[in-house]
């Protein structure tokens, strides 16, 4: 449930109304379910190390590399979930100011931005607890909702009108571009898994809960900012993607009410996934939740102001998908390819062992990592691939990180793997 809360948010949402009339509405639901399943394999994967390892996702990057090294990924962890939360927030807030406007006639985005982000910062000091508490009801509630706006739509037009929308090939968008965008979706969402997953009961329950929770909820999101935008075109409205004000005025106040659930929903575990990764950050020295969670909140309250990022979401996806892909194919490879499935409490040291590498960086992971984002790159804006730049970025980064490394295939395994979380407690105590 907190998996299927997650992914049920404005962002997703609105991410489905980029694809129609781009391509035809059959084509939109059966790559928003492909792209879906193909970015939950990566998800469901890291989630899974979280679960038999006991540790979060930042704090797994160790393994691969460094102990120093896994600050880099850390420190883009917490850049991209800081602008996830900030976008989130906005969306939140246009929302709640569009309702408050057609009924009073005052408008402040930016107060109702804060006043979001706040609500979201007192839910994420809770922690996980609390989380997981608040999620299932979000969820449940959500659905509700998703279900009456569904009803609506379908109850108005035929599946045979939504499926006859013409397309508009002047958008620029390809069956591959639209498959990329929603595969980009799930890395962005699988820097959290691991911090979510290390809690499941065991890793047949992690991968099936995340699994279905994670698919579930991004093909419904999807699939409903698809048919809210085909509603709005059937009825004669401009189709204006990634505007929560053109839906929200077609279906009423039920779909405001997704949209800042949604964000309720997210936004919490964002801000939750942001400090755990600061916090975690070194194995030596941890800083305390609440104070970092305070600090943080601060600066995503603060960052909710800046509404001009709206305008450059597409590329915010490029860029997670940038920094994201490459570090998850190299970790993917070096747990379940290169040390088969185990990590020693090594990965516990703040100094020396096995996870050292060089002065505590593994350069062959960092150097492919730049080279898997150079690839990201070069795909989306110097020599766009009619494949996307997700999918070869990845084959690119696992590849080219198994080729240099497999000589160092099996070097600190050979151990069952072990839920290292609790024995690094219990060795603090």
């Amino acid at each position: 449930m907190i998996w299927l809360a997650a992914n049920l948010v404005v962002t997703t949402l609105l991410t489905g109304t980029f694809f129609v009339p781009g391509v035809s509405f059959g084509a939109a639901l059966g790559l928003i379910v492909a792209g879906t399943l193909i970015g939950a394999v990566v998800l469901v994967l890291i989630g899974n190390i979280g679960t038999r390892t006991g540790l979060p996702t930042m704090a797994i990057t160790r393994g691969a590399f460094g102990t120093r090294g896994s600050l880099l990924p850390v420190a883009a962890n917490v850049v991209v979930l800081m602008g996830w939360s900030w976008v989130q927030a906005m969306l939140a807030g246009v929302t709640v100011n569009y309702l408050v406007e057609s009924a009073t006639g005052f408008s402040n985005p930016i107060l109702f931005s804060v006043l979001c982000q706040a609500l979201v910062v007192c839910l994420a000091v809770f922690g996980h607890e609390g989380i997981a508490r608040v999620e299932p009801w979000l969820a449940a509630l959500i659905l509700a909702i998703m279900a009456y706006v569904f009803a609506v739509a379908f109850g108005t037009y035929s599946p045979a009108e939504f499926a006859a929308i013409p397309v508009d090939e002047s958008l620029g968008y390809t069956p591959f571009i639209v498959l990329d965008i929603v595969i980009a979706t799930a890395i962005s969402w699988t820097v959290l898994s691991a911090d979510f997953n290390r809690l499941a009961r065991n890793g047949r329950a992690g991968m099936l809960g995340s699994g279905v929770g994670y698919t579930l909820s991004t093909v419904l999101a999807m699939a409903l900012g698809a048919t809210a935008i085909g509603y709005v075109i059937l009825s004669g409205g401009e189709a204006v993607p990634f505007d929560p004000t053109v839906i929200v005025a077609a279906f009423g106040a039920p779909l405001a009410i997704v949209i800042f659930l949604s964000v309720m929903a997210t936004n919490t575990m964002v801000v939750y996934g942001m400090v755990t990764s600061i916090v975690n950050a070194q194995s030596r020295r941890k800083l305390p939740f609440l104070g970092t969670a305070l600090v943080v909140g601060a600066v995503s309250i603060a960052g909710s102001t800046w509404l001009a990022l709206l305008n450059q979401f597409t590329d915010f996806l490029v860029l997670i998908g940038a920094f994201f892909v490459p570090v998850f194919a190299i970790m993917i490879v070096d747990y379940y390819l290169l040390k088969r499935g185990s990590y020693t409490r090594d990965i516990l040291r703040g100094d020396g062992g096995a996870y050292w590498y060089t002065g505590g960086v593994n350069w062959m992971a960092v150097g492919v990592w730049i080279a898997g984002a150079a690839v990201s790159y070069l795909l989306t804006y110097v020599v766009p691939s009619p494949l996307g730049a997700t999918i070869p970025a990845f084959a690119v980064s696992f590849l080219l990180y198994l080729a240099l490394s497999w000589n160092r295939r099996g070097r600190g395994a050979g151990v069952p793997h072990r839920h290292l979380a609790e024995e690094g407690h219990a060795a603090a105590r």
